[in-house]
């Protein structure tokens, strides 16, 4: 049974790993302030996870979560384009400063592995698709700059220190658990919600924008399966389902899904968004054994029973 620390488990993806690692026998503690995350997240985890309340921007606290655990699944993050873009010193002290403490505390600490949340807005708006992990990156907005100064932290400290780190791209993850509340939320839990409740969602720009939705299940599997691999040492992948959606086709889906025939409303553009996103998943497919089990079809209908259960009338 490993020791294995999850920054930022009382949030969406953080909270879905866990309670896969609890789920296979392994003992969980989460870090997390619940500043975006949900005690009750923590809980969906299961038994026996040890929760500490605090922020990785804090060394002391971020060092006493990290201590007699085998591995760390960095987490943890200020999350949303449009948040940083507001409050850019906000998204640089969680995303960057946090990434350098817990990096430095899983060092002192002889961690075995550690595995970082990066971010597909790394690439920005590229010509070539799919994106492919060495292309050049090209960051639009505050968050997508300090998820990939994280990310350079992390091969930097298995280039310096002999660490064995991982990043993992992520490409609009979704799921259960996904909070739909907020002036910061993701598309799909905004307009699963907005539909569920007979109202009108807003797209931004022509919603002829489209990205690589991935359901939470195959980011989970290929979390999982950084652990399994030989040797690790700094290396970036991608994890997405290798396909993209247009958010007109998104909505379409979610409306048949639903049974809704509420038309979208249409508003402008947001600044630092891209228009197209898509991955190409072969790194991750021959360095991991990951494999996409879950299309964006069904990862809907699964989300969209868990909102309906999860509503308060």
């Amino acid at each position: 049974m490993a020791r294995i620390l999850v920054t930022g488990g009382a949030g969406f993806i953080g909270s879905h790993i866990g309670a896969a690692l609890v789920a296979q026998g392994d003992h969980v503690r989460v870090l997390d302030d619940l500043s975006t995350g949900y005690e009750r997240n923590v809980e969906a985890i299961g038994t026996g996870v040890d929760f500490v309340k605090g922020s990785v921007t804090d060394p002391a606290t971020v060092a006493a979560a990290v201590e007699g655990c085998d591995y760390v699944y960095h987490e943890a993050a200020l999350a949303s384009v449009p948040r940083s873009v507001a409050h850019p010193d906000a998204s640089n002290e969680a995303n960057v400063t946090g990434t350098l403490n817990v990096l430095m505390a899983a060092r002192d600490a002889g961690v075995k592995r550690l595995v970082y949340a990066a971010s597909s807005s790394a690439y920005g708006d590229t010509e070539v698709l799919p994106k492919v992990e060495n292309m050049p990156v090209r960051p639009k907005s505050p968050y997508a700059v300090a998820k990939l100064a994280g990310e350079h932290y992390v091969s930097a400290f298995a280039e310096c220190y002999g660490m064995q780190t991982l990043s993992i791209r992520y490409f609009n993850v979704f799921g259960p658990r996904q909070d739909p509340k907020g002036a910061y939320a993701a598309v799909i839990p905004l307009f699963a919600d907005a539909l569920l409740a007979g109202k009108a969602p807003l797209i931004h720009g022509d919603g002829e924008q489209s990205r690589d939705f991935t359901y939470i299940d195959n980011v989970v599997s290929a979390n999982l399966k950084a652990l399994q691999v030989d040797k690790l040492s700094g290396e970036v992948v991608n994890v997405a389902l290798g396909q993209r959606t247009s958010l007109n086709e998104l909505y379409a889906m979610l409306q048949r899904i639903i049974g809704s025939d509420v038309a979208a409303q249409y508003g402008p553009e947001r600044e630092g968004d891209v228009k197209h996103s898509e991955a190409s998943i072969e790194r991750a497919q021959k360095l991991l054994g990951y494999e996409t089990l879950v299309q964006v079809e069904e990862g809907m209908r699964r989300t969209v029973e868990w909102y309906k259960s999860s509503r308060v009338s």
